[in-house]
This record gives structure tokens, sequence and C-alpha cells, in this order.
């Protein structure tokens, strides 16, 4: 595979000058850089390549060990390094070059998806290896996310970031679509090895843009932080860091609750309307392709913000939670479709908005250890909701879930809004006894 022919001066890109009006708002305006076009194009074939393995991924390994526990297991083993080595990841990230860090992880991706595919193709893959490659592709995750996060917010100015994250949602978004579709005809003809080798590919194609990519003058690499090169001093220091922030402290409780009780749709929503609203699988479908829609278009508009604040995450995050709850109480799957549509639209503007703030708030050399926190605490919510919702959903139904949780997600917001503006009012000022006139 050959290098796309970039030329690669030594000086930083020159920014595109700011544009007054309409195309200064526009949500692709990130796409005046050509350092930005470039990496779209290779998010764009590294998540074709991502989809085609993940569709395939649970079916192999449920083949390999004939156990769904197994199957089970080696998702969480998976997950275990975000939970237990996040913090450590994004301090390696603070410690290294982002740009080098970046790349070697997208080879070392590539490398245990090739190897996958191999032992796939030759019939070698046991369950010993399987966890093993499970294991790695996780660790090495733990400091990928971070790297290639923060290094593609560096090709566009500080202005754009908000426009660069839209964009990578909707890049996300194709590439599922892509991915999804090309495992189902690749897979057919070849066999499952092929969705390992294809992803592995994809990284590999990433790898080899990176090196021409640069940038933007004034949104240079942080330099590595000297202090962090020990992992596990580093990492303290970002979790002090992030603790002493109440700005993502709140952003963390509002995600986190969010999540747990208003985004585990591919749950609520299959058991409403296969349920109550006793429709058929087909139908729960055409509710995915709304939520999907939803979620594209809600990118898109987010990409017209400048500075999103964490009052704009809360405050969309209650109205997806208000429309949560009219989802619960929809007597009809028409109702239901009519309710999806901007409830799936509000929440992915605030996840974009979130997302901006939590990768642009910290100073750039403290950006990794606080995507490193932030892994931990998603992966942590990401195994405790699942469970937690189920748990709901036992004693108070498919409605009663949704109604509940979308009314808990406004309560904790309402809370955090008035502990918030108590904090923030002013305190009174004595004023002086007025003197008495002899």
């Amino acid at each position: 595979m050959t290098s796309p022919s970039i030329p690669a001066p030594r000086s930083p890109e020159r920014p595109a000058p700011p544009t007054p009006g309409r195309s200064g708002r526009s949500p692709w305006r990130c796409l005046r850089h050509r350092g930005m076009r470039w990496w779209s194009a290779a998010n764009l074939v590294s998540n074709v390549g991502t989809w085609m393995q993940l569709t395939v991924q649970n079916l192999l390994v449920l083949h390999i060990t004939g156990s769904a526990a197994t199957t089970g297991v080696s998702l969480a083993v998976q997950a275990a390094p975000g939970l237990l080595l996040g913090l450590a990841g994004g301090a390696a990230v603070d410690a290294w070059p982002r740009k080098l860090t970046a790349a070697v992880s997208q080879v070392a991706l590539a490398a245990i998806a090739l190897t996958t595919a191999a032992l796939v193709a030759f019939d070698l893959l046991n369950v010993a290896a399987l966890m093993i490659l499970s294991a790695l592709t996780g660790l090495v995750a733990t400091v990928e996310g971070p790297a290639c996060a923060l290094f593609g917010n560096e090709l566009v100015p500080a202005r754009d970031v908000s426009s660069a994250i839209a964009l990578g949602s909707v890049v996300h978004s194709a590439g599922r679509l892509l991915g999804v579709a090309c495992a189902g005809i690749a897979v057919g003809t070849l066999g499952t090895s092929v969705a390992y080798a294809a992803n592995g590919l994809s990284f590999l194609f990433v790898a080899a843009v990176i090196p021409f990519l640069r940038p933007v003058a004034g949104h240079a690499p942080a330099e590595p932080d000297r202090r962090s090169r020990r992992p596990v001093g580093g990492a303290r220091e970002g979790l002090s860091y992030f603790l002493s922030r109440p700005r993502l402290v709140a952003l963390t409780v509002v995600t986190a609750v969010s999540a747990v009780f208003g985004r585990n749709y591919g749950l609520t929503l299959a058991v409403l309307v296969t349920g109550p609203l006793a429709g058929s699988s087909e139908e729960f479908g055409t509710v995915a392709v709304v939520l999907a829609v939803g979620g594209i278009v809600g990118a898109v508009l987010a990409g017209r913000m400048r500075q999103p604040s964490v009052r704009v995450v809360a405050a969309l995050a209650a109205v997806g939670a208000l429309l949560q709850v009219v989802a619960g109480l929809s007597p009809t799957l028409m109702m239901l479709l009519v309710v999806t549509a901007p409830m799936a639209v509000v929440e992915s503007i605030s996840d974009t908005a979130g997302t901006t703030v939590l990768q642009t708030d910290p100073p750039a050399a403290m950006r990794g250890r606080v995507l490193g926190v932030w892994r931990t605490a998603q992966t942590g919510w990401g195994l405790v909701g699942p469970p937690l919702l189920g748990l709901l959903m036992e004693w108070a139904g498919s409605r009663g879930a949704l109604v509940a949780g979308g009314l808990l997600i406004v309560a904790v917001i309402g809370v955090g809004a008035l502990l918030h503006g108590r904090r923030a009012a002013p305190l009174p000022v004595a004023q002086p006894a007025e003197a008495s006139v002899v």
C-alpha cells in the first residue's frame, strides 16, 4: 500500500482565516483545513474496517467458545484495561509526542487484527489466544483513543474543534453503515477472517496518513509533560486536576446518569416495541434507523456551535430526558417514531457539545490525562448501566423504565442547577453603619 502523496513542509500549516457570516458557522468549516480532510478520510476507512470486524466478532467468539458466558468474559477482558489503566494511558499520551503515539498505536492495533485474521484463516484461534488478543486490544486502546482524539483536534484551530468533533461523529455513523454492508458481502464470499484482515489494513492506512499531517499554526501539539514520564504519578495528577474542576465533574455526572438511564435504547425501545406496542423486530429496525438518522442530523447541527458549555450539555440532556418520558408513554408505534427523531437529534447535539468541552477545557499538557479519567469513568458506567437498567425494567417494565429514567435524569440536572446557582450567587455585603452627626 502506498502512502498518500502529500507534501510535508517543516513548518506548521497556516490555518484558514475565519470566515464571517454563515460560512463561519458551517458545520463543515473544519474541512477548509487540508489536514482535517485527510484525517476524516482516513477515519472513514478505519471506521469501515472496525465495523466489519465488530459485525462478526461476537458470532466468531461464540463459535469458538460455544458459550455465551465465555463470550461475555471476552468482552469484559477487552474492556478491563479501560477501567483499570485508563488513567495511566492518559498519562502516557501526555508524556509522549501525540503524533508518534497515534501512529504507533494504529500499527499495534493493525498487528493484533492481522494476527487474529491469520489465526482464524488457519483455524488456530482458541480461547486462550482469544483472551490474550482481547486484552491487548483493550490495552492499546487506552492510549490510542485519547492520542487520536487530541491529535485530530490539533489539525484545526480551536474555533473549529466543535466542527471537527461533529464531523467525526458523522464519519463514525457513515463508517458503521458501510462497514456492516461490506461485512455481509465480504464474509459471505471470503470468510470471517476477511473482516479482521480488512480492519488491520484500515489501521495501517491511518498510520500511513499520520506522518503527512501537520498541526495548524497557533494550535501546535503540546510539548510532552516531563512530569508524567511516570504513568502512575501522572495519572494521580490528572485525577486531582479532574476532580478540582467543577465543570468536568458536573459533565461527568450529567453524562453518567444520562448514559445509564437514558441512552440504552437498544434495550428499552426494543422491549417497548416488541412488548407493549405489539410490534415486530422489523418495526424496531425502523425505530433504530430513525435513531441513527437523528444522530447524524444532530451531529451536523452540533458542528455549528463554537464554544459549547456544560450548561448547554445539561439543558439538552434534560430536554432529551423529557422526550424519553413522552416516548415511554407513546400509545402507538407512529407516536414513538415522531418522538424518537427529535430525541436522537437533541442527544447527539448534547454528546458532541460534551465531547468538545471535555477536549478543550483542560490545558493542552493535561488533556491526555483528563481523557484517561473520562475513559475510566465511561467504562465503569458502561459496565454497570445495562444491569441496573435491566433491574429497573424487571421492576417497572419498559414503559416505567423509560419514564422513571427520564424523570431521574431531569431531577439530577435540576438539583445540580440549583446547587450551582446557590454557589454562584454573590454573598450579601454588610453596609457600614451610618455615622451619626454630632
